[in-house]
């Protein structure tokens, strides 16, 4: 659903740097496919702003951005219920979240 999402902002004609995504479970896999190529690499991609980020919920690193997507896909009730307060300090003008419907009308 998040990568449904950031399609859906881009195809509006928001800017892949104004897209960030954070999970609060397993890793995306354009972020484990950017962390292969080492950290330096991966926190540089953000730096430079040009394409989406993808990052952990927990990562205190990631940076603010335009659009957050939060992706409630794993992690225990306590890590995802952290993660909405810390996603929308991070997003700019909009937050966005998926996930199991169940689950997010439990942790809010």
């Amino acid at each position: 659903m998040a990568d449904e999402m950031v399609d859906t902002l881009l195809d509006g004609g928001r800017a892949p740097g104004d897209i960030l995504v954070l999970v609060t479970g397993d890793p995306h896999p354009w972020q484990s496919h950017e962390l292969s190529f080492g950290e330096d690499s991966y926190w540089r991609q953000q730096d430079e702003g040009e394409d989406v980020f993808y990052a952990h919920a927990s990562a205190e690193r990631a940076a603010n951005r335009g659009v957050v997507v939060l992706a409630v896909n794993g992690g225990t009730d306590e890590e995802a219920a952290q993660a909405l307060p810390a996603a929308l300090a991070r997003a700019k003008s909009q937050l966005i979240v998926v996930g199991d419907p169940e689950r997010l009308r439990t942790l809010l």
